[in-house]
């Protein structure tokens, strides 16, 4: 059996790129991005500093979370070990690039699909070593057979102290360092100065990061940008099934109250708002793939084990117990209703709650691996559900407005109570970064104001006094919107600064 790694030897290295270029001529790898890059950082006060050279690049770890995540198998582990790709199967979804912990995946400009690092196994298919190794003038990059104990390199890697990147992700890596500066491995114990870096554009830091700050121990001189992946389209999905979830759910609640008879605002309504924003759900998913030609892949090409199938499965399932829902209310079969009523409680809630097993695939993003994710989107989905209620009552005559404006209520106060045990609680390096840039960083306005002010404080002010009138439907209605409005601001800060933290 043959395990391939690396041993990346950073006191030979002389920072000169030539991997950086004999990957890129190797691989026609576009401007912009890298499969392989060298980043520098400096240490100690003039005049006595150092400059570290420490080669970056995927770390085909012995369990890989990228092939977990990846929904149609474009990632895979070639029998050498090596974590390898296939264009063609490749949708574009990104999920590899934010469960990667290392920066080491990016989309191809040109062909619109993840690549990255495959150890040139088009050259070690011909007993020749990867471009990277050839051109190295110091021998700083060396092949390992890590199953191989007689493997020269092996026994280095034995016999010396290494270190890998981001251990405690437990994603076993086999590129090994030998002679690395630790800050060079942890991108948190680095920052770029005010005045920016050599020979590339400045890329910002995390929150805490400036050279003197609480655990940074090195300037950063020259590295790599790597772009957010997921952006509005995601926090937007998040609201959409939160929203559709949640009607249903209100509309189950409902008919074990008793209120089956009620056509229009039981029946009818609720699958018909459920099945809009499921539809636009959908939508956002597959307006977000790099290649959205090929979203049926997600069926034809399915790896099992990732959420982003998993999900679309739970999506599926509860658009049809929408449809039938919907027969069942235009035909009046309150039996029907009785009886769908588990069935699509149960699947709003795996609607609005599988994200968060989505998330925790993503083992590069530090914050979304809290488990208050899955109870928060659920309180969110109850918002949502009431939030819908109270906007529809306005048109249509429902059942109970009380019912309504009471699960609205709820469903905020279980919100900020998750959001506020968020925040305060402790976590890794890398979530208290994350949660320094949502609360008190670049995404502060719009968490505080928006998913704070708007989606928290304002509904349940609002409710509070619809409850405390005869005629407060208008009050529960601005409600509904402010907290579905002030729910997408949460998100999406949610979404961004979970992915601000640096990984390289």
């Amino acid at each position: 059996m043959t395990r391939l790694g690396f041993l990346l030897d950073s006191q030979s290295c002389i920072g000169c790129h030539a991997c950086t270029v004999a990957c890129k001529a190797e691989h026609d790898v576009p401007l912009g991005v890298n499969r392989t890059w060298v980043k520098y950082i400096e240490t100690g006060t003039f005049p006595d500093v150092d400059r570290h050279f420490s080669v970056m690049r995927c770390n085909h770890c012995d369990d890989a979370p990228c092939i977990s995540i990846c929904p149609t198998n474009a990632l895979f582990r070639a029998d050498n070990g090596v974590v390898d790709f296939d264009d063609d199967n490749c949708i574009g979804c990104k999920g590899c690039m934010n469960a990667c912990p290392y920066d080491a995946i990016y989309i191809n400009p040109v062909t619109n699909t993840a690549n990255k690092c495959n150890f040139c196994n088009h050259r070690i298919d011909q007993g020749l070593e990867p471009s990277c190794v050839v051109v190295c003038p110091t021998h700083a990059i060396k092949v390992v057979d890590l199953d191989d104990p007689a493997d020269e390199t092996t026994q280095i890697i034995a016999r010396s102290e290494t270190a890998v990147r981001a251990p405690e992700q437990n994603t076993l890596p086999k590129v090994h360092y030998r002679g690395a500066h630790q800050a060079a491995l942890d991108p948190l114990s680095t920052a770029i100065a005010e005045d920016g870096m050599i020979w590339a554009d400045t890329t910002a830091s995390h929150p805490s990061a400036a050279p003197g700050g609480e655990g940074v121990e090195a300037r950063t001189a020259y590295t790599t940008a790597h772009q957010m992946t997921w952006k509005a389209k995601v926090s937007s999905y998040l609201v959409t099934k939160a929203v559709a979830a949640g009607m249903m759910a209100m509309a189950a609640l409902l008919v074990l109250l008793g209120h089956g008879g009620e056509q229009a605002a039981v029946g009818v309504v609720p699958p018909v708002v459920a099945g809009v924003f499921l539809a636009a759900t959908g939508v956002l998913l597959v307006w977000d793939l790099r290649q959205p030609t090929r979203f049926y892949y997600l069926i034809t090409r399915a790896n099992r084990s990732s959420w982003l199938v998993k999900g679309a499965a739970v999506l599926g399932a509860f658009a049809a117990v929408c449809a039938a829902w919907f027969i069942a209310g235009v035909v009046g079969s309150i039996g029907s209703l009785q009886v769908l009523a588990a069935p699509a409680a149960l699947l709003g809630a795996a609607t609005a709650g599988y994200t968060a097993f989505l998330f925790a695939q993503c083992e590069g993003r530090d914050l979304w691996q809290s488990p208050l994710v899955l109870p928060t989107l659920l309180a969110q989905a109850v918002t949502a559900g009431g939030a819908g209620y109270a906007v529809m009552e306005l048109a249509v005559e429902g059942p109970d407005r009380a019912v309504a404006q009471w699960v609205l209520l709820a469903g905020v106060l279980a919100t900020a109570v998750l959001i506020g045990a968020e925040i305060l609680s402790r976590g890794t390096a890398h979530v208290e970064a994350a949660v320094a840039a949502m609360t008190r960083g670049r995404y502060a306005r719009q968490f505080w104001a928006g998913g704070v002010g708007l989606g928290l404080a304002v509904p349940a002010v609002l409710v509070a006094v619809a409850l405390g009138t005869d005629a407060g439907s208008w009050a529960a209605g601005v409600a509904g919107i402010s907290a579905v409005a002030g729910m997408w601001f949460y998100e999406d800060s949610f979404v961004r600064a979970g992915q601000s933290v640096p990984l390289s």
